[in-house]
């Protein structure tokens, strides 16, 4: 019994050690399964302690400073093996619908257009050929453009089937406009003939004004007319080549053979020589110059709805336009005939037919939106006939008789005529390379309401 009681009572420590583990559990109340727990607790808050009275005098590198851990290196599956499928996905996508990037990337212009010929003429103004159609499974631009057509989304509803392409109509409005400029100057060139003095004067500044306001109705209504901001310099080239047509030609005559001082003093009494005969028949032929333009873009509309490919479409529009322009220059040479008949003055066809080209491919570019090309070639025109003027005064001066020496052997040798039939024959030239290039492109054709 004694043995039974002396294991009943607590066991005292015989040592200067710890208590026992038995001890301690009936001290503490711990049992044996809350014993490894409280342990490895203890271990951890040691761990702490011992981190936190780590001398502090020579502090670790920054955490860029050294390499990852070799366990960090290759860590755990994460989202970011997931996330390369998704990206990869897009591509794919792209791939196998190639023509909804192309959507997207001209989304305003699908969403506007109100039949596939706008999209396809837009598509070629961005440098969009038959070759890259290909590229999005068609065969030219034309087939692209009506698969565009057809699944672009205008406010959320699907596009309403295709309308056949706008062609405009001639219109009695400007069809009128067109003819009263010549009929304006016919009236002014009679009303300078039949009076004499300040009368004549008076006459021909009003006729000058009216033809202007008529001729500026006129581009302002149908196939001459242009939505396109146009250099704010282009009138007054226009007006310098019609005035130096009308006064030009006697002007640089009468400096050549005589000069300055022997020119006269009042231009209503003693005028030098004027022609007459071009600035009638350029106004008269505006009427011609709007039909040509007006059966050019008709017939360019039309084979837009049968051409297959932009190869194909240039070379159909190629011809017209070159049908267009030899028409208009037919009509000048009869009108410039009849023109100088009524008026019995010599007709002169090298300068008039040159300078008609000129201003017809100028108005013709500018109207389809080609604006740069006329300005700079007008100007370039002007100036060389102002210069041949300018040179030509010049010579008169002391010691300057080299200036007009290039203008008077061309004079002499061809005639007053030659100065502007070469300037103005170079830049009709020159303007109707760049329309056979521009011209013939299907974005020069859009169906707008500019022409209608």
């Amino acid at each position: 019994m004694s043995d039974l009681g002396e294991l009943d009572r607590p066991g005292t420590p015989d040592s200067p050690g710890a208590w026992d583990a038995r001890s301690q559990e009936w001290t503490t109340g711990e049992t044996e399964h809350t014993a490894p727990v409280t342990a490895d607790t203890r271990e951890a808050a040691r761990t702490t302690d011992a981190s936190r009275e780590a001398p502090t005098s020579n502090p670790l590198p920054a955490d860029e400073d050294y390499p990852a851990p070799p366990h960090r290196t290759t860590p755990t599956p994460t989202p970011t093996p997931k996330a390369t499928p998704k990206a990869n996905s897009t591509p794919r996508r792209t791939a196998a619908d190639p023509v909804k990037a192309l959507m997207h990337r001209h989304r305003e212009l699908c969403e506007r257009a109100v039949d596939p010929l706008e999209i396809a003429a837009g598509l070629e103004a961005h440098g969009v050929t038959d070759r890259t159609a290909t590229r999005f499974r068609h065969r030219d631009v034309f087939s692209l453009a009506e698969e565009m057509y057809a699944r672009a989304s205008r406010e959320g509803e699907p596009p309403a089937p295709a309308a056949p392409p706008k062609i405009p109509r001639a219109r009695a409005d400007w069809a009128l406009l067109t003819l009263l400029p010549g009929a304006l100057c016919a009236a002014t060139l009679t009303g300078i003939h039949l009076t004499h003095g300040q009368n004549r004067l008076i006459a021909g500044a009003v006729g000058t004004l009216t033809v202007s306001l008529a001729l500026r109705a006129a581009l302002t209504r149908g196939p001459l007319r242009t939505t396109h901001p146009t250099h704010p310099r282009t009138c007054t080239l226009t007006c310098w080549l019609i005035a130096y047509a009308l006064l030009g030609d006697g002007l640089l005559h009468s400096a050549i053979t005589g000069g300055p001082d022997t020119l006269p003093t009042g231009a209503a009494n003693a005028p030098w020589p004027m022609s007459g005969a071009p600035a009638l028949a350029l106004a008269l032929s505006l009427a011609p110059a709007a039909w040509s333009a007006h059966l050019l873009t008709t017939r360019a509309r039309r084979k837009l709805t049968v051409s297959r490919g932009l190869e194909d479409f240039a070379a159909a529009v190629h011809p017209l336009l070159l049908g267009a322009f030899a028409l208009y220059l037919s009509t000048l040479t009869a009108l410039l005939a009849v023109t100088a008949a009524a008026l019995d003055e010599p007709a002169p066809y090298a300068q008039t037919l040159t300078l008609g080209a000129l201003l017809f491919l100028s108005r013709l570019l500018t109207t389809h939106g080609f604006t740069r090309a006329p300005a700079l070639i007008l100007t370039v025109t002007a100036t060389a006939q102002a210069t041949a003027l300018a040179t030509t005064f010049g010579s008169r001066l002391p010691g300057c008789d080299a200036l007009g020496t290039p203008v008077t052997s061309l004079v002499n040798t061809w005639g007053t005529g030659a100065i502007p039939t070469l300037a103005c024959g170079i830049g009709a030239a020159t303007l109707l390379l760049h329309a056979t290039r521009r011209l013939t492109r299907a974005s020069a054709h859009a169906p707008t309401d500019a022409q209608c």
